[in-house]
């Protein structure tokens, strides 16, 4: 196979275990969020996942990270990127097509994504 395949390079990072997953929580609620809430939304992840995963979609471009180490303990904050905002759409469509052919949730079909507490 060719590894120089598109799909294949977009897949090694947006394949990562909660890669989308995370994608997906920082997309709701406020536009910023701290690590503690994302890990508070994201129960089954551990701490340590969900630091590396948030590292590695930085370094792709997909999230940012602003640190404030005026106060104790330092605040950090994640947000996405507009390169990530876009993702959003196809993240969507992922989810469409799940609810077509998949899944029978009829109420995850009616839900914003953004406004989800599902």
């Amino acid at each position: 196979m060719d590894h120089q395949c598109t799909v294949y390079k977009t897949m090694d990072y947006l394949s990562r275990k909660w890669a989308i997953l995370i994608i997906h929580e920082l997309s709701k609620g406020e536009e910023w969020k701290r690590f503690s809430e994302i890990k508070a939304s994201m129960k089954d992840v551990t701490a340590k996942v969900l630091s590396e995963r948030l590292k590695e979609l930085e370094e792709e471009g997909l999230v940012e990270n602003r640190v404030d180490a005026t106060c104790i303990p330092v605040k950090s904050e994640y947000r996405l990127t507009p390169m990530a905002l876009e993702l959003l759409d196809i993240i969507h469509s992922l989810k469409m097509w799940a609810l077509k052919w998949k899944i029978d949730n009829p109420e995850c079909g009616m839900q914003n994504c953004r406004l989800c507490t599902l």
